[in-house]
């Protein structure tokens, strides 16, 4: 019995890697969101990479398993993982909230995108594209958060100065 797994674990070894790389990802994401009290955190964002992970995982091996039954059926391995583009945009929907002319929640459902995204790129073996990706894309947050904040002081100190030449 614990040779059956331990051969099991071998031979499908590269699964087991894509789902837990997914995982440690979807959940540094949601970090991320979690410390700036987004309204989806460290689940959220590690479960819908993982989800994204496992469903492209079934559909490239459901195609080896069962196009060899039947020689004369075609069948698309990235089929099931369009409609799981499509069942993150109803997701992302449901965090965009309107509060007058306001708009909240667009980075958040922008982040649920990627995270499915990032799952589905691990899921279907991208390694090296995915973590580029996750890289490249952390970085311009980083200076994009540097940006605004910069932005946000030049306001404060423009709206002070307006204040004192009122007041004056």
């Amino acid at each position: 019995m614990i040779e059956f797994i331990g051969e099991y674990v071998l031979e499908h070894g590269e699964i087991y890697i894509r789902v837990t790389l997914s995982a440690i990802l979807g959940f540094l994401i949601g970090w991320d969101r979690e410390a700036k009290s987004k309204p989806a955190g460290l689940k959220t964002y590690m479960y819908v990479c993982v989800a994204s992970t496992l469903i492209t995982l079934v559909s490239i091996y459901s195609v080896e398993k069962f196009s060899a039954a039947n020689v004369n059926t075609m069948m698309d391995p990235m089929r099931l993982t369009a409609q799981i583009v499509s069942g993150l945009g109803f997701l992302g929907a449901g965090v965009i909230l309107k509060d007058g002319l306001q708009v909240k929640g667009l980075t958040s459902a922008a982040m649920i995108l990627y995270a499915g995204g990032i799952g589905i790129g691990i899921g279907a073996g991208f390694y090296a594209m995915v973590l580029f990706t996750v890289i490249v894309a952390s970085l311009m947050a980083r200076l994009g958060n540097w940006m605004e904040r910069r932005k946000y002081k030049s306001s404060l100190a423009s709206a002070a100065r307006k204040k004192e030449d009122i007041s004056v």
